[in-house]
Parts: C-alpha cells; sequence; structure tokens
C-alpha cells in the first residue's frame, strides 16, 4: 500500500520553472519572435537624439546586466553609449606626391573590438569610476548601443562589499585600458586555453605580438 507523504515531505518538494531572468533572455535571444523587436523600434528613436554616454536609471537587460556584476545598490553606475560601425577610417589625404594605391583608408580592421571601444570612451568620459562590464542592447545600420556597468570605488558601500571591493585596489586602476574587461580578456585571446594559445599568455606585447 502506497504511504501518504507528510506535511514536511511536501514542503521540501523542489519547485520546478524558470526564473525571471530566464524569460528576459529568451526574449532577447528571439528578439523578432517577441515583444522586443517592436519596443526596441521605438527605444532607438529616443536613444538616436540623447547625449552620448548618457547616465540611466537602471539596467536596459536586467538578465545580462545581473551576470556580469551589476547590483541594484549605492557605487553602481549604468552608462549606455553607442560607437560607429565598419572599421578603422582613417583622414583622406590631400595633397600631391602620394600614390593613391598605398593610402591605406578603407578595410582597415581594428585590433579592439566596438564594444571594447565603448568601454574606453565610456571611461574617458567618467575618470572618476571605473569599467566593470558592459553588454549589447541594441543596433540600426549606423551604430552599436551599449550600456557600461561602471563602479564607483570610494564609496564607503562599494568598499565594505567583499563581492566587489577587489575593484577599488590600485592594481584595477585604468583596467579597461589594459584588457581586464570581459571584452578585453577575449580580444586578448585568453579565453583560448591549451595547445596552440602559448604565445597568448602573459600578454601579446610579451610575445612580440606573435599571437595575432
Amino acid at each position: 500500500m502506497e504511504t501518504k507523504k507528510t506535511a514536511s515531505e511536501e514542503e521540501t518538494k523542489p519547485v520546478s520553472g524558470k526564473s525571471m531572468y530566464k524569460y528576459i533572455a529568451e526574449a532577447w535571444n528571439n528578439p523578432g519572435k517577441t515583444y522586443v523587436d517592436d519596443l526596441m523600434f521605438e527605444r532607438l528613436i529616443n536613444w538616436r537624439r540623447e547625449e552620448n554616454f548618457c547616465r540611466i536609471e537602471r539596467p536596459t537587460r536586467l538578465d545580462r546586466a545581473r551576470t556580469l556584476g551589476f547590483k541594484a545598490k549605492q557605487g553602481y553606475v549604468m552608462v549606455r553609449g553607442h560607437v560607429r560601425k565598419g572599421s578603422l577610417q582613417r583622414r583622406k589625404m590631400r595633397w600631391k606626391g602620394r600614390k593613391a594605391k598605398n593610402k591605406g583608408i578603407n578595410k582597415l580592421t581594428m585590433g579592439k573590438s566596438l564594444k571594447w571601444i565603448c568601454e574606453e570612451r565610456a571611461q574617458k568620459r567618467y575618470p572618476n569610476l571605473q569599467v566593470l562590464n558592459s553588454y549589447w542592447v541594441g543596433e540600426d545600420g549606423k551604430n552599436f548601443w551599449f550600456e557600461i556597468i561602471m563602479v564607483d570605488t570610494h564609496h564607503p558601500v562599494i568598499m565594505a562589499d567583499r563581492s566587489i571591493n577587489w575593484i577599488c585596489s590600485n592594481k584595477q586602476k585604468g583596467r579597461v585600458y589594459r584588457g581586464l574587461t570581459s571584452s578585453g580578456i577575449k580580444g586578448r585571446g585568453l579565453r583560448w586555453k591549451g595547445k596552440g594559445a602559448e604565445k597568448m599568455r602573459p600578454s601579446g606585447a610579451a610575445h612580440d605580438h606573435h599571437n595575432k
């Protein structure tokens, strides 16, 4: 005969289901099939008119922000900025005596990703903060929009939080310029481990840039 479960056993039964962040991530993974497509169409109209690298109250993609270290507490600052699409574009030479074949204006590939460049520009705009990470939020035919998570390293709340006060160290100053963010680590090839990645560590400059 089957025995009836006690009340304590029923209370310890695991809850099956998705979290709120899982639903947000699924909506952003397929924007054309969800509400995100129409919502971003309206948002980009307003984003084009606003100032570049402006401070925002809350993250647009809460799931990505929380994954990359954001917390809804004092000391965390969210900044949204955009960078132009395409490769590096140099100024056109207008003086004579140069060979047009070797002018090298088009088809110049940057050694950094556009997200990494956006992080550096945000750091330059807010020198009293430190860049923690960033994520993609939108694009059109001309620009990419990213939201950058920045931290006030002198805020008492940040200094008292053991999970984030490592960024208050002097070793983390200018970390975005040294490729210590997630996009910088990816651009330096540090996510590639094992055979064939001997020239990646400790850095590309240490091996005369033989890693690229």
